[in-house]
């Protein structure tokens, strides 16, 4: 019996949950790995070689670091339930004009649940992932905190975490750089998984072709939203290929010349319709939040400041929030480009995750509020 407990622990074949999995090991804790199948390419109409995080060749990483250090390694087939939950999430958010997150979807609803299901099985006390993020329990709630490289953070994808999964839940990496991650498996022997590649495409669309993707999800898509009109300024100037085709704040490949950069500004499903503007046209200072979760507090607290991001990569912008019911209102204290309806909007304080959920739609302000804010900036 192990002095630490027993742990289930996702093992993807990638370096960073291959050395969690061989930290907790030596640690002393009762590793179990367990690598989830959640697609595969035929499903995805790619033409590329299988490559990524369900390919065999990591399937077999994974389990050839259990075989290494003596514990064991499960496979767990869950494709029909990420098929059912996650890609036909995907495909409908595109077709109702929105940009879907689906990772978020993944950890909240497939893999955390997934693996906490097993765990209980296999009377595993933990379960234990790769990701750069930190944990600590505060007025008792387990709070979620920026990974020490804050390069590698990946609490943008965590917030959809119940407060139940999180007290179970160990990030041994959070700690530690990326640097030093590719040491211990240097150091370790495991030359070829330090300098495997990583993949940063969505798992299920591993050429990053998303288009190329929906089409082959559903053949008759394209024929049933081709030639629709592309509007600028209040005026037709051509025709498009389909608006899921587009998303907010693309310039390039939009096959029209206006002598100026114009950028897609809003999908309109009901019409079939893709509107474009200036880039001032994608500046907005308000937006509404849906279906979001709370990490560090039970409830938002009055007119609450945050640093909010709205893409994954952004660097943040300071906001104020306000909870009505089971909405948020975000409102910028300067403006932000391209925010897009679906994305994930993330609220931190300081390296703490406070929550987020999924951009409902931006909303005008106020002609006074829109002055202010003006002035500020100015």
């Amino acid at each position: 019996m192990s002095k630490h407990g027993k742990v289930l622990v996702a093992m993807s074949g990638g370096i960073d949950s291959s050395v969690t999995a061989m930290m907790l090991h030596e640690e002393g804790y009762e590793v179990i790995g367990i690598t989830m199948k959640t697609w595969d390419y035929e499903s995805s109409g790619s033409s590329d070689r299988e490559t990524g995080c369900c390919s065999l060749d990591s399937i077999n990483d994974a389990r050839n670091m259990a075989v290494t250090f003596g514990f064991p390694h499960l496979i767990l087939d869950i494709r029909a339930e990420f098929g059912e939950s996650i890609i036909n999430n995907f495909v409908e958010e595109y077709l109702a004009g929105r940009t879907p997150n689906p990772c978020v979807l993944c950890n909240t609803h497939i893999k955390w649940d997934a693996l906490l299901k097993r765990a209980n099985m296999l009377d595993c006390e933990f379960i234990a992932t790769g990701h750069y993020a930190r944990l600590r329990e505060e007025n008792n709630r387990t709070i979620i905190y920026k990974g020490l490289d804050h390069t590698k953070d990946q609490t943008y994808v965590l917030w959809g975490l119940s407060q139940e999964n999180l007290k179970r839940t160990m990030f041994p990496l959070g700690g530690y750089r990326k640097t030093e991650i590719k040491k211990m498996a240097k150091e370790a022997g495991f030359i070829d998984l330090a300098n495997k590649s990583e993949s940063y495409d969505i798992c299920f669309v591993p050429d990053n072709d998303y288009r190329s993707f929906l089409k082959h999800r559903q053949p008759e898509l394209e024929a049933k939203v081709d030639g629709g009109d592309i509007i600028f300024q209040g005026k037709k100037i051509g025709t498009h290929r389909g608006y899921p085709f587009y998303t907010i704040g693309q310039r390039k490949g939009l096959e029209v010349a206006l002598g100026e950069p114009v950028f897609v500004k809003e999908i309109i499903p009901e019409t079939n319709t893709v509107v474009m503007g200036s880039k001032e046209d994608l500046m907005a200072v308000n937006l509404q939040v849906r279906d979001f979760n709370l990490i560090k507090y039970e409830k938002v607290p009055e007119d609450f400041n945050a640093l909010t991001k709205i893409r994954y990569k952004d660097f943040g912008t300071m906001a104020t929030i306000n909870q009505f019911g089971n909405k948020l209102d975000v409102i910028f204290h300067k403006p932000v480009l391209s925010i897009a309806p679906g994305q994930s909007c993330v609220f931190y304080e300081g390296d703490d995750l406070v929550g987020g959920g999924f951009i409902d739609r931006t909303k005008k302000l106020p002609f006074e509020v829109e002055q202010m804010l003006k002035g500020a900036e100015e």
